[in-house]
């Protein structure tokens, strides 16, 4: 049973306490929160962590991201801030 955060969401979100690793470089970076949805298509990491790992995107490919209400956003790694 996952834990419940109802400081940073409301209503509370299922959360996890992860452990991300650099598969190329081996680095880990322990105690990283992330919201659980159980229904995404695919996982986003915060940006904050995948640069203290050391991580970067695929330089000129684009994301297209749809929301839970239809709403579709494209993102491109090169502008991001």
């Amino acid at each position: 049973m996952p834990n419940y955060d109802a400081a940073r969401y409301d209503p509370p979100a299922p959360v996890a306490q992860v452990t991300l690793r650099d598969a190329r470089a081996g680095t880990l970076l322990p105690n990283v929160s992330l919201l659980l949805d159980t229904g995404a298509d695919v996982t986003l990491l915060p940006r904050g962590a995948v640069e203290r790992l050391g991580a970067s995107p695929i330089p000129d490919k684009t994301y297209h991201l749809v929301g839970f209400d239809g709403t579709i956003g494209a993102a491109r790694p090169s502008n991001w801030t």
